[in-house]
């Protein structure tokens, strides 16, 4: 292979293993004060939807400017009612992006809702404003903004296309809480934002967990009802339902560990951008490599880095090379665009961007757990490969 970068003397010492996530340092870092919590949690008695869901819900909307924050059981069901709550009606189509997990895709189906995937931008491998414009029709209820790898999207073109023709705004910000476009947060932008909360997420739990945000006061009461049966505010059944409900209620002893993860969410942010700078420094010469946007402080763009994907022809010969030494890397998503899922019904657009996209796309190792020389491997066995 042709040198596309400057020659680099490698240290030819046995492999630093270097996972994609690590679960069990997830725990480790810091599981004297996770311990603590779960005993005052659990010894309190406080287990559904007590002071820890409370807590956490008014640090994260504190924390991101909004009214509302409604714990719930996960992303997708934060989606899920959030669609719901907002009058989506069995035959509305939602555009989305095609370069989304199929979560986006299935909450707007359950809703009754028709999913219509477009095409992404070749520059940040999100959704594209021009063909959102293209895929509009008189069935096109609103648009589901995916904010992919903790990057915002073109927000502002989206929202002068929603506003032009009637349209609400949703926002998939389950990678992107911290995200900022313009100084204003992801999940802000539209009537509403969910979140996720998995382990491997920037702010992640140790099970499953999500939130809808939102400033609309009578939607959030009825996510509220929604996500616990139905139930008033009194989170009482009797003796009437306030709305058609489920369970969707976000666990106490994980609300309460976000809570305590969400004090110190800054560190975590500021690491994931460092060894950003660090590969980007490291492989901006590299020809052969498409990197993410680098982290720079003075863009609109203020990205939390959920995931560095970069782009590479021959993506399964590195992949291959990194591999072999030790080190995990992933194709987002299984390497399935939404457009691509046959069984489900959604392969009537062409969308090649997106299709060329996921022929080349790679995730590097990327989070605040990471060791230097663990990101000093990843960076010498990329190089190595480019030799």
């Amino acid at each position: 292979m042709a040198a596309t970068a400057p020659v680099r003397l490698l240290d030819r010492t046995p492999a630093i293993e270097v996972p994609f996530f690590d679960w069990k340092a997830l725990y480790e870092e810091r599981s004297e004060d996770y311990l603590r919590i779960i005993h005052e949690t659990a010894s309190s008695g406080g287990f559904i939807l007590q002071a820890a869901v409370e807590e956490f819900e008014r640090k994260l909307a504190g924390y991101l400017g909004v009214r509302h924050a409604i714990g719930l059981s996960d992303c997708t069901n934060a989606m899920l009612l959030g669609l719901r709550a907002s009058g989506v009606r069995p035959g509305d189509e939602i555009i989305l992006p095609a370069h989304a997990f199929i979560a986006a895709a299935q909450a707007i189906h359950f809703a009754g809702g028709i999913p219509v995937p477009v095409d992404l931008e070749e520059g940040d491998g999100l959704i594209d404003p021009d063909a959102v414009r293209a895929a509009i029709t008189r069935r096109t209820r609103g648009v589901m903004a995916v904010h992919v790898n903790g990057r915002v999207c073109a927000m502002d073109a989206l929202r002068s296309i929603a506003d032009e023709h009637g349209l609400e705004i949703y926002e998939d910000a389950a990678q992107a809480l911290g995200a900022k476009l313009d100084g204003q947060a992801a999940g802000v932008f539209g009537r509403w934002g969910a979140f996720s909360f998995y382990p491997s997420k920037t702010l992640g739990c140790f099970g499953d967990g999500g939130a809808l945000v939102t400033n609309d006061d009578e939607l959030a009461a009825t996510v509220r009802a929604m996500r616990n049966h139905g139930a008033g505010p009194d989170k009482s059944i009797a003796p009437d339902c306030a709305v058609w409900g489920t369970n969707a209620r976000l666990d106490n002893l994980q609300a309460a560990i976000l809570a305590y993860k969400l004090g110190w969410y800054g560190e975590t942010i500021r690491r994931r951008r460092a060894i950003a700078s660090r590969y980007d420094a490291a492989f901006r010469a590299i020809t052969a490599l498409n990197l993410p946007p680098a982290p720079k402080s003075a863009e609109r763009h203020f990205d939390i880095f959920q995931n560095y994907e970069i782009r590479c022809e021959e993506r399964d010969a590195l992949r291959a090379h990194l591999s072999d030494r030790e080190i995990g890397t992933i194709v987002q998503w299984g390497g399935t665009p939404l457009h691509r899922f046959q069984a489900l019904g959604l392969t009537q657009q062409q969308l090649p961007r997106t299709d060329r996209f996921f022929e080349t796309c790679l995730l590097l190792p990327m989070n605040h757990l990471l060791r230097d020389e663990q990101v000093e491997a990843v960076i010498d066995a990329v190089l190595e490969f480019f030799e």
